[in-house]
Order: C-alpha cells, then structure tokens, then sequence
C-alpha cells in the first residue's frame, strides 16, 4: 500500500494535491485537541438520530469532547444514549485518523504523522483492555468492548488495524513497551471475534449472517499484522469462513442475500478487506468463487446493474439514500474494483461517491483515493464527467435479478427506466413493498425507494420500512404480510422492455399483477388487483417533486383532514392536501420538473369509483421532516385496476375501452391489450 502511495504522488495529477490536503486535515484535528482517545466506550451509532425531525445528528471530528448534540434543524439533545452514539463516531473517527496519517506519511515521509498515527493505535490498544464487555448493549447484540455491538468493533477495528500494517510497512518501529501493549490488544481481540464466530454459526446456526463477514476481516487483520498464514487459510475456509459466506450470503445473482444494497456494500467491503490481508501471503481472494460462481467481481457488477443514469445506487430495503460515511465506504470499494478489475463502468458510481463527499465534479477528494485508488492504466473517477462517462452509462441493458426479485428496465432510446422489486422479504431489514416500482429519469430518480433512517427513529417501523412508504399497493391502509412475489415475464426487444410481476402472498385472499411496459416513447404502468372480500384498495406513488399543475386540479382539503392507516395496529394519521378532479375524459394529467429542467409527462385514468388524494408524508430518509405530497389512488370493491403513463416527449392521451387500451404520444397510437391468462400485449 505504501509504494503505492509513492507512486501516486509521483505519476499522476490528484494524488499530490490530495496528500495536501488530507495532511491539513490531521494538522486541523491536532490543533483543536481532538486527538485524545475517549475513555467511555462507544454506544450504538443508530441512537444518533433526532427524535423530532429524524434526521442524523451532526458530528464534528474537530470536537474534543461532546454532551450536548444538535440536528440539522436546530434540536439540541443531551441524553446518555446520544453520547454513547457520539462516542461511536468519535472511537471511528480516531481510527481513520490513524489510518489517514500514517497515509499521509508514506506520502510525505514527514515523521511527524508516523508519531500521530502510532500514538493512537498504541494508545487505542492499551485502553482496549479497560473498555467493559458492554453493559449497556441491547439484549439481541453480540456486546463489544469499545461498542455496543462487537459488529461495530470489527469494523473499527479493521481501519486500525490497517493503520498498523501501513506503518509496518513504511518500516516504523515500534518499542517493547508498545508492541507488547498492541499483542495484548490483538490476542484480546482474537479472542472476542473468535468467541462471536462461534455463537453465530454454531450456535445461533447463523453463519450467512452479515456479521460473520466482518468477523472474518477482522480476525483475517490480526493474522496479517501477526503474519500468521496457516490461521487466515484457516479463516477463509470452513463453516462461516470466508469462501462458505460467499456461497451462502450472496445469491446467484450476485447481490446480498438480505436484498439491501447497503448490505450488499457492506459485506462487500468485508471481503475485501480480508481479500487485501490474504494477498499479503500471496493467496487470491479476488477471482475466488461460491459454490453458484458468486465472484466478487460480479458483485460490482450488480451494483452497476442497479445504479441509475447518475451512479447513484438505490436504496433497496434497509440502508440511507445518502450518508457521509456511506460514501467513502462506496468510494472505497470502487477504488479497490477498479484498481482489481479495471471494471471502468464503475467510474460513474465513483464520481457520484465522491460527489457525495463535497467534491462538485466528482473528481478524487478523500482518503480512499489515495490508499486504494490505482496509480496508472484505470480510468480516474474525474473522466466521468464527461458525454463518453454518461453514454457508456447509457448503453447499459436491463437486467432480471431473479434470485434477489429486482428486475431493471431500461431502454436505448428512453431517457426513462425502471427498477422494481418483487423478491424475498429481506428479513430483519426487509421492507413490506412486493411489486413496488422505482421510476427513474436520466437526472436522477422520479419515485425513489427512500431507504431507512438510522434504526434509534420511530419512523423506521412507522413509516419507511411499511407499504404505503413505496410505490406499491397496500389495503384498507394494512401494510402488505412478509412474503415474496413473482415474475411472470420479463422481455426486452427493440420495441419494448415488458415486465409481468405477480404475488398472491401481501394479503388473503388477494392477488395483484403489475405490468410494465417501457418504449421510445413512454412507460406504461397498469396495475390490476383482484379480492376474494371487499377492501379499499390503494395505490401510492411518491415523486420527489411536486407537480407543476398540482393546483389546477386539486380541490383544498379541510385543514384537520386525514388519511388513516393501520400500522403496527396502531393508528397513523397522514394529512390530507385536497382531492382530485379529472378531466371530462377521466384524467389526471401533471408534469414535473426534473433536475435537469426537463419535464416529466404523467397521465392516470381516473376509472370510475375511483378517489385521487394528495397526501402530505414524511420526506425521505435523509430528512423526513421535509414533507413530500404523495399520489394515491383508491378503488374499494372486490377489483382495482391503475392505469399510468410517464414521458419525456410530452402529454400522453389514454383512452380505456373493457381491457383494450389506447396510448397517443406524439401523435403516435397505440394499442394494448390485457387478458389474465396472456397480461399485456401490444
């Protein structure tokens, strides 16, 4: 890693004005005192979440010390829980710093940031055997030391770690005094993530768990520091070891077994991580394959199947739609796949990364540029910005998930796509969304899925993770049962891109077809129902923008009006904005305005019987106290269908005769026909 960094500096433009500023950085922390090793172990990192607005708290690094925390918003909350949560960022933050001055001095040769870096590794491994098995630790948490949980402590313990061997490897010497103090802390914590190796896949029979992958990277850290070769071959095979989790925690289809992108990345990471430790003996994880030909390779793959236009990767199930740390987390497993692969797909996907992290263009701005980015002979996550970057995005073909149940759409000559989501639950970070639909523009998601605040808010079981949070169907304001639907068919000529999804399994006695259907011209979305007894059926969609024409169709609502639903068998109340009218021909027609200043054409056939509302909800997951105004449609009966169209070319005229439909775009008609044995057809 170390010469690595040389070159860097040496060959290529980024890498030298980057060092600069990661050395201010450390120079900063160190002028405000905020190099000291906390005491206190850390909490849960969850609990950081304002209990008013939802929205992550902030955290400075430059902070010494902290009792009282604010949100975005202005909220200030000082309860222990808090500081046990500010304490985890605080533990993290010190281990990247550690991480990110020894880099800093294989940089510089500064001697300086050699000292910083090995006083807080040293000084982190003689307070570890002070921190408590934790007292405090939720009853269903394997209990760390210096955390909560002793998931979070692998993790940490990965970037200090690192930190160590890069010192090492820059030939830093340690005296009796501080190694003795770092063997203490590496055979304690053999012991502890060996200990938890044991509980989940022996005893809990759990072994796929995400936890067992960080278990390993953790454990394949201290075999590397050690230079133990026969106990990390050991690691990677086995029950739980590292080969067996990729057979059993990555489906066939390459994404995560839990369905969740955020896990898909954070499993991810862990593989990797062990993947470098092993290459210091000479041994290749990367090209190593499961049991169903799962590489890591193809699981970068799957990310850039899901990416939209932009590089942004959806939050499917639980995860954050943006995060800070999220990102370099992101920015770090896209620098190792490209500099491993040479996967240039990725570059988008970077570029978006480091958008996240304060960069504008997207060019290399932190830390995981210099430590795992290639020097030479791969694109730099910059080039993206450029018409070739987006094309080559553009060029990419639909893809069926059929394992995990996501299935992309997309089409050449469509600015539009779809993602849509119909497989497994996800287990405890599962969403109840079978059939729902992510609409995408090239700008950016239309209809995202909002993902999860942090698991402290009470919006996670109130609302995000809860049916009528996506763009699916829920009944009688009841989220859907855990369960997985189906796909019927999935079709991509040059005329269209077709999707039959279907599921018996979110109510009893309920069946519900969605077809999709995307051309040059349009995507059409008709969604059928079918009941056994009556209920109020409810169709949502929740655009990120308001329609430009809301006004002119929308009749005010009473100001204490509601929309009631049934969540967790407790009652939830949304605020009710007003009811709409449709045309003389029975539409609803609005348009939006994208990021890009497009519009975005949407036309609904107001069947009759049918109700239209627009309904204030919670925003999405990075500030759910930013209201959205959501589309709902509801039929109440034994039957429902939806019927909708979007375009970028302009208004779409939709005309419903028994099951025969007529859709004009551009003067160009139309004809669709559905049948329940045959569905959609043209």
């Amino acid at each position: 890693m170390s010469t690595q960094i040389g070159e860097k500096r040496n060959k290529t433009g980024w890498a030298a004005t980057l060092l600069q500023k990661l050395k201010q950085e450390i120079d900063e922390l160190a002028a405000a005192g905020s190099l000291t090793i906390p005491s206190e172990p850390g909490g849960w990192w969850h609990q950081y979440v304002c209990p008013v607005h939802h929205a992550e708290l902030l955290f400075n690094p430059l902070d010494q010390d902290a009792h009282e925390f604010y949100c975005p918003h202005g909220c200030k909350v000082d309860e222990p829980a808090y500081r046990g949560a500010w304490l985890v960022f605080k533990h993290q933050s010190l281990a990247r710093a550690a991480l990110q001055a020894a880099a800093v001095y294989a940089g510089t040769r500064d001697d300086g940031y050699a000292s910083i870096a090995k006083h807080l590794v040293v000084e982190y491994a003689r307070q570890f055997p002070h921190y408590p098995v934790h007292p405090d630790a939720q009853p269903w948490m394997l209990k760390g030391r210096a955390f909560h949980q002793a998931l979070t402590e692998g993790i940490w313990s990965t970037t200090l770690l690192r930190a160590l061997l890069l010192l090492k490897d820059e030939g830093v010497a340690f005296t009796t005094d501080e190694q003795e103090a770092v063997d203490q802390f590496l055979t304690m914590l053999e012991s502890s993530m060996t200990e938890y190796r044991q509980i989940l896949i022996y005893e809990r029979k759990n072994p796929e768990n995400n936890y067992t992958a960080w278990l390993n990277a953790s454990l394949s850290c201290v075999y590397a520091v050690r230079g133990e070769r026969e106990s990390l071959l050991g690691l990677i095979e086995g029950e739980g070891g590292w080969r067996h989790h990729l057979s059993i925690g990555v489906k066939a289809d390459q994404l995560e077994f839990e369905g969740s992108t955020y896990y898909h990345i954070f499993v991810l990471r862990a593989y990797l991580i062990s993947a470098e430790m092993a290459q210091r003996f000479g041994i290749d994880l990367y090209t190593a394959e499961g049991t169903e030909g799962q590489t890591m390779s193809g699981m970068f793959d799957a990310l850039v199947s899901l990416a939209d236009d932009q590089g942004v990767i959806p939050a499917l199930h639980d995860g954050p739609m943006e995060r800070l740390p999220f990102a370099r987390e992101i920015a770090e497993i896209l620098e190792i796949g490209l500099t491993n692969y040479g996967k240039q797909e990725l570059v988008p996907l970077l570029a978006e990364a480091y958008r996240q992290l304060g960069s504008k263009t997207g060019e290399r701005c932190d830390l995981e540029a210099l430590l795992y980015g290639a020097s030479e002979g791969v694109a730099a996550a910059e080039d993206c910005v450029s018409l070739s970057g987006l094309q080559a995005q553009r060029s990419r073909a639909s893809r069926l998930l059929a394992p995990s149940g996501f299935v992309v759409g997309r089409h050449d000559k469509s600015k539009l796509s779809f993602l849509a989501d119909f497989g497994p639950h996800g287990g405890s970070h599962g969403h109840y969304d079978k059939l729902h639909v992510s609409i995408m523009h090239r700008s950016g998601a239309f209809t995202p899925d909002f993902g999860m605040v942090p698991y402290g808010s009470s919006l996670r079981k109130t609302w995000f993770a809860e049916t009528a949070s996506h763009n699916t169907v829920s009944l009688d304001g009841i989220s859907q049962a855990e369960h997985e639907g189906r796909c019927v068919r999935f079709e991509e000529t040059e005329e269209a891109t077709a999707v039959w999804l279907q599921t018996d399994g979110a109510y009893p006695g309920c069946r519900m077809d969605r077809h999709l259907r995307l051309t040059e011209q349009w995507l059409l979305d008709w969604f059928e129902v079918k009941l056994e007894q009556d209920a109020a059926i409810e169709w949502w969609m929740h655009p990120i923008v308001e329609a430009l024409d809301l006004a002119s169709q929308l009749e005010p609502a009473d100001p204490d009006a509601s929309y009631e639903l049934r969540i967790n068998n407790e009652q939830r109340s949304l605020p009710l904005k007003g009811s709409y009218v449709p045309s003389a021909d029975g539409l609803l027609q609005f348009t939006y305005q994208l990021k890009d200043g497009s519009k975005l054409y949407h036309s609904a056939l107001q069947l009759p019987g049918t109700e239209a509302y627009a309904i204030h909800t919670p925003g999405n997951s990075i500030d759910p106290s930013k209201p959205l105004t959501a589309l709902l449609q509801v039929q109440r009966g034994l039957s429902g269908r939806f019927i909708h169209v979007y375009s970028t070319k302009g208004p779409v005229a939709l005309t419903l005769t028994g099951s025969e439909l007529r859709v004009e775009c551009e003067s160009i008609v139309t004809t669709l026909y559905m049948s329940e044995e045959m569905g959609l057809n043209s």
